[in-house]
């Protein structure tokens, strides 16, 4: 079983050495052009999500020839055991079709609820402190 701390390490790696498909899809993601904020090789221990946006909880995996369908069953089962959504796209469909897979992330943007707006905020501040007069 890999330790919390190696599996950090590999996604460091994974964020210094991204595939050409992750770079291409990245290049879309970054700096909130999709109005949301998402991370690269983001740790969900025991697994890494290639991006993630942790204000939807949704997951994007970009999957080669080398995707175990078993394995990627147990992981989006365990995602959703925790209120994240796994989307997956082939390299083919990331090379051929940007447009359709950015199409499909707004999408599932849209229909998913913030996670953090139904809690309250942990530091409200005093009653008036910081409202316009």
């Amino acid at each position: 079983m890999v330790t919390e701390a190696e599996l950090y390490a590999r996604a460091r790696e994974m964020r210094r050495n991204p595939t050409e498909l992750e770079k291409r899809l990245w290049r879309h993601l970054s700096n909130t052009q999709l109005g949301h904020k998402f991370r690269r090789q983001q740790v969900v221990f025991p697994y890494i999500c290639d991006f993630f946006c942790p204000a939807k909880g949704l997951a994007i995996e970009v999957d080669g020839d080398t995707h175990d369908p078993g394995r990627d069953e147990r992981r989006d089962a365990y995602l959703l055991s925790q209120g994240f959504l796994a989307l997956h796209f082939s390299n083919y469909e990331v090379f051929d079709n940007i447009d359709g897979v950015l199409a499909v992330i707004v999408e599932a943007l849209k229909t998913r609820s913030d996670r953090w707006s139904a809690m309250p905020h942990p530091n409200p501040s005093p009653e008036g402190e910081g409202l316009g007069s």
